[in-house]
């Protein structure tokens, strides 16, 4: 059983989506010079490269050995399909945009663990979810023109990521962190190998090469820590700090590609930060409140 360590899984889920963060941005400067098949098979090879130098001296090919060999592949293809989907997303859309629009995926994950995980929600939680919900619509302002055919793709990329982190949960301790993230890696390089002969186009320059191998050593850190944050506690718990990416998207986005979010956005991203500051203190108050047995 996944162990009840919420405070631990809630900074796990930060540092996490800071390197999200910081890996969309890397992704979105490979964009405007390589298909983003080739920015996305980049990184999950790296990531299966790093990984598998540090566990197979170690462990062999019993890493690759899991108890739920169907979850496993459905939670790869749900990370390679939010991370295709997304990244090409970028292309149409400013990085802070792109990402709040990603973010209708806690949301979801909030209302299908009920009924898939079996895990209920506080209201407070839920009020929590959605103001969270609530700022990525200030932010995104539907009548603001960005609902555009470029918008669907990272709508995509949340239906796909609401699925990667249900069937994280599902799996919990069933299997371990490292050999689901193994697999997720070797699918991706897989099914994108296939691929990548069709739009590789040249050798990538050198800042290129780099940028694509710092991408996939980023991506390795952030989804073992998202990985294990979801072994302390709900995603339920963690939705609303998820958010946070937002946050840092629109700072990354005004340092490298000169996009400054206006007042709209920036209230959005207060709305967002203290809704995972309420769902935290809600959180807090149930467990105070439960009787002693």
């Amino acid at each position: 059983m996944s162990q009840s360590r919420p405070l631990k899984g809630i900074a796990l889920c930060c540092v996490a989506v800071l390197l999200f963060a910081s890996l969309d941005s890397i992704s979105k400067f490979l964009t405007p010079y390589h298909s983003a098949i080739v920015v996305i098979w980049a990184r999950f090879t790296v990531t299966t490269i790093l990984l598998g130098c540090w566990l197979l001296p170690r462990e062999g090919w019993r890493i690759f050995h899991c108890s739920c060999p169907g979850l496993q592949l459905l939670r790869a293809f749900g990370l390679l399909g939010a991370g295709l989907l997304f990244i090409s997303g970028t292309r149409y859309l400013p990085l802070g945009e792109a990402t709040a629009v990603l973010f209708i995926a806690p949301l979801l994950v909030t209302l299908f663990s009920s009924h898939i995980l079996g895990e209920r929600a506080s209201t407070g939680q839920w009020l929590a979810v959605v103001a969270g919900f609530l700022g990525v619509l200030i932010i995104v302002r539907p009548g603001g023109g960005l609902l555009t055919p470029g918008m669907l793709l990272p709508m995509g990329a949340a239906l796909c990521f609401t699925l990667y982190q249900l069937i994280t949960r599902l799996i919990g301790t069933r299997d371990n962190v490292t050999t689901s993230n193994m697999i997720s890696g070797a699918v991706g390089v897989v099914s994108m190998s296939v691929l990548v002969p069709f739009f590789w186009t040249d050798i990538p320059a050198p800042l290129h090469l780099a940028a694509m191998f710092t991408q996939g050593t980023i991506a390795t850190a952030g989804h073992l820590l998202l990985t294990q944050a979801y072994r302390f506690t709900s995603p339920i718990i963690l939705a609303p700090f998820s958010y946070l990416q937002i946050l840092f998207a629109g700072l990354f986005g005004a340092l490298f590609f000169d996009h400054i979010p206006d007042a709209g956005a920036l209230i959005g991203m207060s709305v967002i930060a203290l809704s995972g500051l309420g769902s935290w203190f809600s959180h807090r108050y149930a467990r105070k409140a439960l009787p002693v047995s």
